[in-house]
Parts: C-alpha cells; sequence; structure tokens
C-alpha cells in the first residue's frame, strides 16, 4: 500500500498539490497515517483508566456578588487592554445549510452568524482581536464577506488543514470525474493552523493572556468579562465550558483519564463506562491561556472514519480540539443553557435554526449585540 499510495499523491494535480501544501498537507506523514490504520478495526477507545469527574472538576461560577464584581473587573481589565482573542471555529465542509457556509446564514433579523460574531467584538471594543479559522470550503466566501466590512479592526481569518479521503483498501478516494476527494480533518486543526499563521505568536508578545474558541453557530457563548476572570483566577490553562444534559442528550463529557481531568468523546470510552453516568457534556467553548497555546506540542490521536458515498464507502482521518485537554490542564466550568444567560445555542442544521431564532434575539439583545 505504500508505494502505491506514495505514487498516487507524487502524481496529483499541480494545482491541488499547491492547495494541499497551502493547508499544510505532508505527503509522507500522511502515508505513516494510512499505513498505521488502514486494514484492521478503527481502535478508538482511551488506553487508561476511565472515571468520572470529581465534584471539583465541575465547578459552577460563584454567586456571592461582592466575588463576582472582583472577576468581572478583572475580565474588564483584561478587555480593555485588547488581551483576549475570539477563536471562531468557522471551517468545515459547508454541507450542513444547502451548502451555504454557516457563519453566511442568516441568524436573526437579517443578521448572518458572522455579523454578530463582529458586532460582538465591535460592542467590546479595545482591540480585542476576532480570528476565524477557515476551510478550503469556506475560506474564500469568508475573506469576500469580510469586504463588506471595512470598519471591522483587528479581525483576521486563517485556514484549517486539509487532506485527502482514502478506500478501505488505502487508495485515494475518487469522485465521479476521478478528482481525488478531500475533507478538513476537524477543529483539532487549531492548534497548528493557528501557529501557521503567526496570529497568536504576535497577540502574545504584544500582552495578549487568553483566547475564547467557540464554535461558529453557537451564538451564546460570547465574550464574558466574569468568565475572563474567573479564568485567570484558578491557574489552570484551560477552563471548559459544559451544560448540564437535559433528556437523552449526548456528547463529549468530562472524565478522569488515570486521574487527570479530561473530554472524552462517547466513542473513546471504555465499553464499561456508562456516559449517562456523567450528567454534564462539553459545549466546545474553551478559554485558553495564550502563552499555553503557543507553546503546545502535543501528539495527537487521529480518528478513523467510515463514511458512504452512494454505494462507495470511503474512510477519512480527523482529530477534535478537546484532546488538548489531555495535554494542558483543565478546569471545566458549568455554564446556564437557558433564558439571557444561556452560553450553548447550537445549531447544526435549518430547522434547529428555526427552533433557536427566538432564543438566539433574546440572548443578543439582552447583551447589547443587537438593539432592542
Amino acid at each position: 500500500m505504500k508505494e502505491a499510495l506514495t505514487a498516487e499523491l507524487a502524481a496529483l494535480d499541480p494545482a491541488l498539490k499547491h492547495q494541499l501544501d497551502h493547508h499544510g498537507f505532508d505527503p509522507g506523514w500522511f502515508v505513516g497515517l494510512a499505513e498505521r490504520n488502514l486494514g484492521r478495526e478503527p481502535d478508538n477507545r482511551v488506553k487508561g483508566t476511565v472515571d468520572p469527574p470529581t465534584e471539583t472538576d465541575v465547578r459552577d461560577l460563584p454567586t456571592d456578588p461582592a466575588e463576582r464584581a472582583a472577576l468581572i473587573r478583572k475580565g474588564e481589565e483584561v478587555l480593555r487592554a485588547g488581551h483576549c482573542a475570539l477563536i471562531v471555529l468557522a471551517g468545515g465542509m459547508a454541507t450542513r445549510m444547502g451548502g451555504v457556509i454557516k457563519a453566511l446564514v442568516e441568524a436573526v433579523d437579517g443578521h448572518t452568524f458572522l455579523d454578530l460574531r463582529l458586532r460582538e467584538v465591535e460592542r467590546v471594543g479595545h482591540g480585542c482581536p476576532l480570528w476565524l479559522m477557515t476551510s478550503d470550503a469556506t475560506d474564500q466566501g469568508l475573506k469576500q464577506a469580510l469586504t463588506a466590512h471595512p470598519q471591522a479592526k483587528n479581525v483576521a481569518t486563517f485556514p484549517q488543514n486539509l487532506s485527502l479521503r482514502l478506500t478501505p483498501e488505502g487508495k485515494l478516494f475518487r469522485g465521479e470525474l476521478g478528482t481525488p476527494q478531500s475533507h478538513a480533518p476537524g477543529h483539532g486543526d487549531l492548534p497548528e493552523a493557528l501557529a501557521r499563521s503567526g496570529l497568536l505568536k504576535q497577540f502574545v508578545a504584544d500582552g495578549g493572556r487568553l483566547v475564547l474558541i467557540t464554535n461558529v453557530d453557537n451564538l451564546g457563548a460570547t465574550l464574558d468579562p466574569l468568565l475572563i476572570g474567573w479564568h485567570l483566577s484558578h491557574g489552570k490553562p484551560i477552563s471548559c465550558e459544559v451544560v448540564d444534559k437535559v433528556g437523552t442528550d449526548r456528547g463529549g463529557i468530562p472524565a478522569r483519564l488515570d486521574g487527570r481531568p479530561v473530554i472524552l468523546e462517547e466513542f473513546r470510552l471504555p465499553e464499561s463506562f456508562d456516559p449517562s453516568s456523567v450528567r454534564v457534556f462539553n459545549t466546545n467553548t474553551f478559554w485558553v491561556d495564550a502563552r499555553a497555546l503557543v507553546e503546545l506540542d502535543m501528539p495527537w490521536t487521529y480518528f478513523t472514519v467510515t463514511k458512504q458515498h452512494g454505494d462507495q464507502r470511503f474512510i477519512q482521518f480527523e482529530r477534535l480540539l478537546g484532546e488538548i485537554t489531555s495535554h494542558l490542564d483543565t478546569q471545566f466550568v458549568r455554564v446556564p443553557r437557558e433564558g439571557a444567560e444561556s452560553r450553548f445555542l447550537p445549531v447544526k442544521d435549518t430547522a434547529e435554526l428555526e427552533r433557536r431564532r427566538a432564543e438566539i434575539r433574546n440572548v443578543a439583545t439582552s447583551r447589547e449585540i443587537l438593539s432592542a
């Protein structure tokens, strides 16, 4: 397989080679990854002892007015200095909203998801950067959309990685016209893609202290001085937002892996571990110390994902951002998911957007991102 796949990669169209290179693709590394993972059943489960999180692993924000006020003051100082960056995960394959880039879909009252993020940083002011992690499928569309906002300051895009799909036998998976099919390998690309861009390194050099990382569709996860102050007060590099499960909610959960607090997706859990025993789950919103993220050097787990196109099966390798909790000390914080204080408003498709519009409007208005 190694020789055949290497030959296929060497024979790629020069334009595709250039495209892959621009997005950090390494042919030799890719061949090695395929060799290690193909021809056997995917083994995505973690090795080690998995236990539920302890009471101190998942904390609530303080309710004491004096303590909250002190944390808010600390957070406001950081925002005034422009030392918190907002990173929005706006990549992926742009397939869930009828082929329209999700960031450019109208979220509420004529405003797109991108519009509302721009209004958020404008409201905060003080030069807090907004960085959009794009993909090959979303990069040009988002850059074009930003030209309609010349007033937007300190806004930048950076592309996530690009990889290739494979057949189960280890050949390049090709479309109807014989063209190799590419894909975005997941939001776990963020640290590497951000390093390539140079944005974070310069931010830290200029005094930047932390970043908020969140999904493009979760308009509840906004810059919040209380959470900034709280994150800085506990001293760990990561604060990971979680919410209470409702009904049959499923998703990545906080757990202890060999005694370390981490986020684990359900497919990574040992078969003997019942994920429903943990009554909170990950929102994919992280507050991360900027310097710790700049210095992060970790081995990533790539998960073998099998998908179907018509009657053809193909394989792609993906990684998840939550794995940074396996390498940086993490404190979980339970945040609201209801009402004007909600920090969890995920919108996976058009139907969910229709259901959530009133909630999005309520949250955006209460935080003065939209006018009442």
